[in-house]
């Protein structure tokens, strides 16, 4: 069995004896590395006891781990309004830990008494309720993983920095796996009126952020999640409620949940008249574009990563569409004059990331490192210059053009737009 790459064949016990030097040099220094021989020392951890445990109430990563941490996006308007991007660039499979999980705060974190905490729903319904969050507990509960994406990821309508990372450039978006109750089950519950429409959500932070929301959205698979990755929300993920909507711009999963309004059109709220357009090249702004479109980055090699030396690297990334599962990923080294097929990494889930992989042997010289997309729809990955031509540079949101990283003869990988 052996692995295909760009520059032949590396035979599996080439690479494991490679792998194998790699070992010796590490415990014993490169000449024994060179010479292929010496022993495998016993490190100094594994000749003492360890420390107890250092936090038992909750456990913390690693302290040789202490980069792998969110970062601020662009600086905010005043201290409460602000974001952190997922360093997406440092993690594996396609589960983001919850303490990773990017962040979009319009008015700070509120700290909510969930005893406290009520859900209203009203509107158009036969039965309006008030629920506690231990009704919503009893209702029966679903478990999806699904990805969340803010519209306003990859600000690149203009290019951008080349020392951004996939970070700075893709860290507005994450997956997990989302615990809650149907919003359909709810409804239900309340009974919907005959002219119902559309429906208002509304959180309980100090923006009171509000969205309105087509009833063919809500009634597709929406939850009402009160849980992340096995454990409660976060408050910065909206405890003790939150609303999801799968493929979904994430500015309409609305966090820390406490209204749901129904109506018969939309309501025309400042998130989605003011804000959250999308301004064209004629002066006319697009509203209600709801949906993430195919996706796809490479996160390594990515931006800020440096190539060592010439030879075999494995290139991976992410695709996610919010229209369904991933259908196939292509990679190109070339800057789009040729690509090749990527594995996709199982499972392929429904508006979910999805990991692909591609072996490659890098000569030395320049790359153009590039993903191109397909979602089961048949839709295809555009260019950034695809995009530009249909809806200029004033937008904002919604850009999910091919990304390109530059691979410098030293070594260097660098953002190329």
């Amino acid at each position: 069995m052996s692995v295909a790459s760009s520059g032949g064949r590396l035979g599996r016990r080439q690479f494991l004896s490679g792998a194998a030097a790699g070992l010796v040099a590490g415990a014993a220094g490169p000449a024994a590395a060179q010479q292929g021989s010496g022993p495998l020392q016993v490190p100094v951890w594994t000749r003492e006891q360890g420390e107890g445990i250092a936090s038992p109430a909750y456990g913390v990563p690693s302290a040789f781990e202490k980069s792998v941490i969110r970062k601020p996006r662009t600086p905010p308007k005043f201290p409460t309004a602000a974001s952190t991007g997922t360093p997406l660039q440092h993690l594996h499979g396609i589960i983001t830990p919850a303490g990773l999980h990017y962040e979009r705060h319009h008015a700070g974190v509120p700290a909510i008494d969930p005893e406290q905490h009520r859900l209203v729903i009203h509107g158009l319904v036969e039965r309006p309720l008030i629920l506690t969050m231990n009704d919503i507990a009893r209702f029966p509960s679903v478990s999806r993983l699904w990805f969340l994406e803010c519209s306003g990821n990859t600000p690149q309508w203009t290019g951008g920095s080349a020392k951004w990372t996939v970070q700075e450039t893709h860290g507005l978006i994450s997956c997990s796996e989302w615990t809650g109750v149907r919003l359909s089950t709810l409804l239900d519950e309340v009974g919907l009126k005959p002219e119902a429409r559309w429906v208002l959500a509304e959180g309980a932070d100090g923006a009171a952020m509000t969205r309105s929301i087509p009833l063919d959205v809500v009634l597709d698979e929406a939850l009402v999640a009160y849980a992340q990755n096995g454990e409660h929300l976060r408050p910065e993920q909206g405890y003790p409620l939150r609303l999801v909507l799968p493929g979904i711009e994430g500015n309409m999963s609305i966090k820390w949940l406490r209204r749901l309004k129904v109506g018969d059109q939309p309501f025309q709220s400042r998130e989605e008249t003011s804000k959250y357009t999308d301004l064209m090249p004629d002066g006319t702004a697009r509203q209600f574009t709801f949906v993430m479109e195919t996706k796809s980055v490479i996160t390594s090699p990515s931006g800020g990563h440096q190539l060592r030396e010439k030879g075999f690297y494995e290139i991976r990334g992410l695709a996610w569409s919010g229209r369904g599962r991933i259908r196939s990923v292509d990679v190109s080294t070339d800057g789009g004059a040729t690509w090749r097929p990527a594995e996709l990494q199982e499972p392929v889930l429904s508006r979910c990331l999805t990991r692909f992989r591609v072996p490659w042997t890098w000569d030395g010289g320049p790359a153009l490192l590039q993903s191109r997309a397909v979602d089961e729809t048949g839709y295809v990955q555009p260019s950034r210059q695809q995009l530009v031509d249909v809806r200029g540079v004033n937008s904002q949101y919604h850009f999910n053009g091919i990304q390109t990283w530059k691979v410098a003869p030293s070594g260097e990988v660098t953002n190329a737009a």
